[in-house]
């Protein structure tokens, strides 16, 4: 990416090794000619299909950033991933490991700043805030603390799978939402649920000239079925789930 921001910027985040739902989305990229991408982490983790979606990823000039579950596949021993990390980390290569370990945790220009979660902690939502096993819009305040003395005309965030955008002071901060996976579950910070209500592949465009931006969040069909076929196939039923409608199972 130039030192400013291209005219046509696409935002990608949280893949999570949906490869259909990643080519779908790259196809209407190529349709609205939309070359500059960013894509916020979380590559391949996931019982999906991670090897054909890092080797996919690799091929492309984007800008990649490295998101919690890239961060666990290299940092940490298999006994203590979890299963949606475990599944992926048996088919890495030490390339791919290599990869993902060579990946930074933000990405900086001059009046833009991209980062997975927060800037100093990618296991935090920015935008969202548990409670009551759900989650809101953070506030000002909670969002203000988030960022610290982060300060950027544009703000670029993942992690929690909600596409949203906000104005906060003089920034415009944008979560694009997954690509991969639209309804889980979580223990950091406490057990909470994240649902979308969706079975689209998310992505952001952000078009920006002469200091002026609209940003358009993007929900693109995709063969969603072969995903919670692959999910069911591993024993992975929340995933098929949220792959399926993006809602988990209410509990009874």
């Amino acid at each position: 990416m130039k030192t400013e921001i291209p005219k046509k910027l696409a935002i990608l985040s949280d893949i999570h090794g949906n490869i259909p739902a990643l080519e779908a989305v790259v196809a209407d990229l190529r349709k609205k000619r939309i070359e500059d991408v960013i894509n916020l982490g979380d590559h391949i983790s996931g019982p999906l299909w991670p090897i054909e979606t890092i080797n996919f990823l690799k091929r492309q000039k984007w800008i990649h950033i490295a998101g919690n579950h890239d961060r666990n596949l290299v940092n940490l021993i298999p006994d203590k991933m979890g299963a949606s990390d475990y599944y992926a980390f048996q088919f890495l290569t030490e390339e791919d490991k290599n990869w993902l370990d060579s990946l930074p945790d933000k990405f900086k220009r001059k009046n833009l700043i991209a980062f997975h979660g927060t800037l100093s902690d990618d296991n935090v939502y920015l935008l969202e805030e548990v409670w009551n096993g759900r989650s809101r819009l953070s506030t000002q305040s909670e969002i203000g603390r988030r960022l610290g003395k982060v300060n950027r005309e544009v703000i670029l965030c993942g992690h929690t799978h909600i596409p949203r955008s906000i104005v906060f002071k003089d920034s415009v901060i944008i979560n694009p939402g997954s690509v991969g996976l639209q309804a889980y579950d979580d223990v950091i910070p406490e057990y909470h649920i994240m649902e979308t209500g969706s079975n689209h592949a998310c992505y952001a465009i952000l078009n920006y000239e002469n200091k002026k931006y609209s940003i358009e969040q993007v929900s693109v069909k995709y063969d969603y079925k072969s995903a919670v076929k692959r999910a069911l196939k591993n024993n992975r039923h929340d995933w098929a789930a949220g792959l399926q409608s993006g809602f988990l199972p209410e509990k009874k």
